[in-house]
């Protein structure tokens, strides 16, 4: 399901430097980390996901790709069509999102305080 979504990577035959690591080991070095909450330069060598650095800039260049919106699209789609969506227990909160410009200008805003106050020293 995620591998067509995945940017599709030119093999380089002037200079071809280190083989790159497979897309779906990656992929898995990726939700470890991001599962454990373990920092990138403390993933294990020996599950075989590659480095740390290399699952992270793998993330970051998934990321400028617009892969997790799409994964994100598809898995709905398919979850729609099973039937296994539950809204029953959804939420929507306004306060992640921002007010770039803030809401159209009506005018001057209007003194709403009383008079001043009298001077008590």
């Amino acid at each position: 399901m995620i591998e067509p979504l995945l940017p599709k990577v030119e093999h380089r035959t002037w200079h071809p430097g280190r083989k790159r690591h497979p897309d779906r080991l990656v992929l898995q070095g990726v939700l470890f980390v991001l599962c454990t909450g373990i920092a990138w330069e403390h993933l294990p060598q020996e599950l075989g996901f590659g480095s740390g650095m290399t699952c992270w800039r793998r993330l970051a260049e998934w990321i400028e790709a617009g892969v997790w919106p799409e994964l994100h699209g598809v898995l709905l789609a398919e979850l729609r069509s099973a039937n296994a969506l539950d809204f029953s227990r959804a939420a929507v909160d306004g306060s992640h999102i921002r007010a770039l410009k803030g809401g159209a200008k009506t005018g001057r805003t209007r003194w709403t305080a009383g008079g001043w106050a009298a001077n008590t020293t």
